[in-house]
């Protein structure tokens, strides 16, 4: 079972709390994958938030690659770099570490200029996924994001091992967020590599995900067609990032539409629904991204609009705590213990199977009714 957690903050806080949020929970961890998400950054990266930040690890071969792809696709050098200052690794660090880990903000080439902020969203996503095929076909690296205001780290070990060698439990001013994801391990029924580990990003899109998807076929086989950018698939968790771009994004459809994508309602609750009609149809039309199993899914839009849902029998768990400055979401009530120590934790809420919580940018919690 994966161990899963998202923080959102009035205020900027670093990646601490969230390595902190997960300490309880780690139990469960098995080296298999640690990743965290950063988005609306502050500290060393506030003057850079417009300019799209490049994520990655690689060989020293591979630095030496995305150095001259970017320079030919008219990226120039970066604008600004952070060399995180790790500690000298040694036997007692157990994962699996690269000779280079790139955060490289960017400005845009000239001929973005007079385009829209779509077509510029589509350009990002052209050189990430072109990136990322060279790197393949090297085994030289990985590209784990490429967008405004977003930092991503993905490793595969001992989390707490990582945290250190990183110093992300050493609090300090440069690396700040008001909103982070994170997971201490991924889904073990498939191979274990760098980008199974979720949390997963596309567009500004962030997901991670605490169960499995048994429709992980049905699910793939369809997506494949449906995008450029749903590729890899190395977790069945993935599916769920790939529907919420598909419909958030492609389809432009509200948020709340997609809950009645994944888990649709019985028919029979259908029968008696004021929009019967639209339901039916969803369910008819797009049947091949329904999701089933036990999952629990914890989800960043690009407007930093935090969200979670269940499956539709609610067989993992999740739970919301606040205390009016930060709201943290988790697995486990023991996380929020250990980042939210004041807050009332009668006023936690435990989501069911029939509704998605939704958290804005004032931290105001909405309970959407599956209804």
């Amino acid at each position: 079972m994966c161990r899963i957690g998202c923080i959102k903050s009035l205020d900027p806080f670093h990646p601490r709390f969230a390595l902190n949020l997960m300490l309880p929970q780690q139990k469960g961890h098995d080296n298999s994958g640690f990743a965290l998400v950063m988005k609306d950054l502050s500290g060393i990266f506030e003057p850079y938030k417009k300019y799209p930040i490049l994520s990655y690890s690689s060989t020293a071969k591979g630095r030496d690659i995305i150095e001259a792809y970017m320079l030919d696709r008219g990226f120039g050098r970066p604008v600004f770099q952070w060399k995180p200052k790790t500690k000298i690794f040694t036997d007692q660090f157990d994962f699996e570490k690269m000779d280079y880990y790139g955060f490289e903000a960017f400005a845009l080439p000239v001929i973005t200029q007079g385009t829209t902020e779509e077509e510029k969203g589509e350009f990002l996503l052209n050189t990430h996924l072109e990136l990322r095929e060279i790197l393949e076909e090297t085994g030289d690296g990985y590209i784990f994001s490429f967008w405004p205001d977003t930092l991503t780290l993905k490793e595969i070990g001992n989390p707490n091992h990582i945290g250190d060698y990183f110093n992300l439990w050493e609090e300090n001013e440069a690396i700040l967020a008001k909103n982070i994801m994170v997971q201490y391990r991924q889904n073990t029924n498939y191979d274990i590599v760098r980008y199974a580990a979720h949390p997963f990003f596309l567009q500004g899109y962030t997901l991670c995900a605490n169960g499995e998807n048994t429709n992980y076929v049905k699910n793939k086989e369809a997506q494949q067609n449906l995008h450029r950018g749903y590729i890899g698939f190395e977790s069945d968790s993935q599916c769920f990032l790939y529907t919420l771009h598909y419909t958030h994004h492609q389809l432009k459809w509200p948020l709340s539409y997609y809950k009645h994508v994944i888990t649709p309602l019985p028919f029979d609750e259908m029968e008696s629904h004021p929009n019967k009609a639209l339901l039916l149809k969803l369910r008819e039309s797009l049947t091949h991204l329904e999701i089933n199993g036990p999952n629990t899914i914890i989800g960043l839009l690009p407007d930093n609009t935090l969200f979670t849902t269940c499956d539709s029998k609610k067989l993992r768990p999740v739970v919301i705590g606040t205390d009016g400055r930060m709201v943290g979401i988790t697995s486990e009530v023991p996380g929020l213990n250990m980042i939210l120590p004041h807050r009332n934790a009668e006023n936690d809420i435990y989501p069911n199977e029939r509704e998605t919580v939704v958290i804005g940018n004032d931290l105001r919690i909405e309970r959407w009714k599956q209804q």
